[in-house]
């Protein structure tokens, strides 16, 4: 069947050339969107074919139609903020598209922000757990709804402010590892929690990846610019962003967490904690068939571009390490695919 399915998919992008393609298509992740935005006005103006088409769907969004199947009709390069899951990548198989190539672009780190009118506060994991989990522990360890309404109430060292969070959606990439890399840490910091994760894995699961809805916490979309007008005109509001984006608007900025403020030094350096890579997929099977893929890749992956030196440490991406980032590139211009036995 599997078979059948690919043999259709390639007489879809072959047998009738007149009508494939001539531009590549992107979609995925709002936090590598910027990145890849200006490889592809880079590679518009250097190789002497069409810029490729960026689409800002989120790194789920994007996964869906990115695994939707092998055609014209579907994306050639999908951005990600968090690595391809098992489940995706299951769907793609599915769907025919067999052949995908994983390219680590760098890093970013993921901040909280807020309008350089507002506090300023200085967060840590815990207090930030406190304020966006629907339940949290009161002082006997046991879990209760969310009962803060203000940050002071959480710490009197904090500002008497109304908690009120913007964040991405649960199919964003942004979401995902802010889910990981803030709420669960902040979770484990209790010993009460600690225990329940020992006892009951999915019990502590529920707890840490379970949002509050009273309107604390405001699922704002994937537009990252929509959020950033939300807290210039409310300076007393938070954002949650790819560090990127906060670098790239002068009217927000990057809030402490545990005693260190995310810069690209602090985020390279390993001192910021809250960070993951970023990532592009390649879907090998439209290579030779969409023009320019390879070309692509190239660009994307070259020295001048990702390198410590490249334009797009200009935009916020924090480079990959010299040896991991030569590897990366001959993995990525031989088109080496992903196999099952790599995808978590």
């Amino acid at each position: 069947m599997k078979r059948v399915i690919l043999a259709a998919s390639l007489v879809a992008l072959t047998a009738v050339p007149a009508l494939a393609r001539d531009q590549i298509r992107i979609v995925g992740s709002s936090t590598v969107y910027p990145f890849t935005t200006a490889v592809a006005e880079q590679f518009g103006k250097s190789s002497g074919m069409k810029t490729p088409v960026v689409e800002s769907t989120g790194t789920g969004g994007g996964f869906k139609l990115f695994c939707a199947g092998v055609g014209v009709d579907h994306p050639d390069f999908s951005n990600a903020s968090r690595a391809i899951k098992k489940g995706e990548f299951e769907d793609c198989a599915k769907n025919g598209v067999t052949d995908i190539v994983e390219i680590k672009v760098g890093f970013d780190g993921l901040a909280l922000a807020d309008s350089t009118k507002g506090s300023d506060m200085k967060l840590t994991k815990q207090q930030i757990f406190m304020a966006l989990a629907k339940q949290v522990p009161d002082k006997d360890g046991n879990l209760v709804a969310n009962p803060y309404t203000m940050w002071n109430e959480i710490d009197a060292a904090l500002p008497a402010q109304k908690i009120e969070v913007y964040g991405p959606p649960p199919t964003s990439g942004t979401r995902d590892s802010f889910m990981e890399l803030v709420m669960e840490k902040g979770a484990e910091s209790f010993d009460s929690l600690k225990a329940l994760k020992k006892s009951d894995a999915k019990a502590f699961e529920a707890v840490w990846k379970s949002m509050r809805e009273d309107g604390a916490f405001v699922e704002a979309g994937e537009n990252d610019n929509l959020i950033v007008q939300k807290l210039v005109g409310n300076p007393n509001a938070i954002g949650i962003f790819g560090f990127a984006n906060v670098a790239e608007n002068a009217e927000i900025r990057a809030l402490a967490i545990d005693g260190v403020v995310p810069t690209i030094d602090t985020i390279a350096s390993g001192d910021y904690k809250v960070s993951r890579p970023l990532f592009v997929y390649a879907k090998k099977q439209h290579v030779g068939v969409i023009p320019g893929m390879a070309e692509f890749v190239a660009e994307y992956t070259s020295e001048k571009a990702v390198g410590e030196d490249g334009y797009l440490t200009d935009k916020g991406l924090i480079a990959l390490p010299g040896e991991e980032g030569a590897k990366i590139r001959e993995a990525a211009n031989a088109m080496t695919v992903l196999t099952a036995d790599m995808v978590k």
